[in-house]
């Protein structure tokens, strides 16, 4: 087999804004020439990070995601806690058969989980 995943691509309002977003979530610069249209985050080899894209699309989101990030941390409450700081919001606390993690929404209502890792 010859094929592996580049990256994720997330449709937003705001391409730069939302990069920024995740750049900050993730530690990592957003490409030179990001623009509200398009921005990306690229993949950086030494820890294994997919590429995102961000692309401006004119309809709003309306539902839940059917694709979502799930992030890692060791660190669980103290990286909630910066995710709240950088404009992520809480949806719910998830305890379940040994495994805890909580679900957030991006700045544009975009789902992820941090799970304690």
């Amino acid at each position: 087999m010859n094929i592996s995943v580049l990256g994720l691509s997330i449709d937003c309002a705001d391409a730069v804004k939302l990069a920024q977003f995740w750049a900050d979530v993730l530690d990592r610069q957003v490409s030179p020439r990001a623009s509200a249209e398009f921005a990306a985050i690229g993949p950086d080899a030494s820890t294994q990070l997919l590429a995102l894209t961000f692309h401006q699309v004119p309809e709003a989101k309306t539902v839940k995601n059917r694709l979502h990030l799930d992030l890692i941390s060791t660190e669980f409450a103290a990286e909630s806690d910066r995710l709240l700081s950088l404009g992520a919001t809480r949806v719910a606390d998830v305890e379940r058969d040994g495994a805890r993690w909580s679900t957030f929404r991006d700045p544009e209502g975009n789902e992820f989980d941090l799970v304690a890792g």
